[in-house]
């Protein structure tokens, strides 16, 4: 799975992981970072998801990360935001108050392109990522946010029932992946109603990495 995968998939409007509200996840739990409002909180590999749009309606400030082009003008439009938009290095910066959005690569933004954030939200990174990137993209993302407190959610599913995205994480290889830097919160572990794509069983779980 390459970059070409996402892009055909915005270019199709083949996009069944884009939620039409909110996540309950991060509505429900977003407190437990125990932010004030005015924080800054990265979202890698964001797409056009409603929870920027939540989140900035809590007052939080926004950064994202998203390969996508298609997917962060539909998100400004969406807002009904017209951004600043410029190059930084490798990527490209739309802006506007409150929301900076980097398009491109997320292993081509830098923790100095980046900037300072209090916390990550990754919904939609981790599981993205199929097995043989994620240990490099969750070592990446330390290192550009220095280690900011995270909260992460995972789904988990017979992995031989269907290729993903989205990928089945374990308990197991969060472990793995953060545990030498963060203490680690298992917050909540649903079953979803409906499965996955209707036809698989699959449990959500919802972590919280603090240092």
């Amino acid at each position: 799975m390459d970059s070409n995968f996402w892009l055909q998939k915005w270019q199709d409007n083949n996009i069944g992981f884009h939620k039409s509200e909110a996540n309950l996840a991060l509505v429900k739990h977003v407190g437990e970072l125990s932010l004030p409002h005015s924080s800054r909180i990265f979202v890698p590999l964001c797409g056009k998801t409603l929870d920027i749009a939540w989140l900035l309606s809590k007052g939080y400030r926004v950064a994202g990360a998203e390969l996508v082009e298609l997917a962060i003008e539909q998100l400004f439009e969406e807002l009904k935001v017209s951004p600043k938009i410029s190059r930084v290095g490798e990527v490209s910066l739309y802006s506007a108050k409150d929301i900076d959005i980097f398009v491109g690569d997320i292993f081509d933004v830098s923790g100095k392109t980046l900037g300072p954030v209090d916390a990550i939200y990754d919904r939609a990174a981790l599981i993205a990522l199929p097995e043989e990137v994620r240990k490099r993209y969750t070592a990446h993302l330390m290192g550009i946010t220095d280690k900011a407190p995270q909260l992460l959610v995972t789904c988990e599913y017979d992995q031989s029932l269907m290729e993903g995205p989205p990928f089945s994480i374990s308990q197991e290889e969060v472990n793995k992946h953060y545990s030498d830097n963060y203490s680690l919160s298992l917050i909540s572990s649903t079953d979803v109603v409906g499965g996955l794509k209707g036809k698989y069983d699959v449990k959500e779980s919802v972590w919280l990495l603090q240092n």
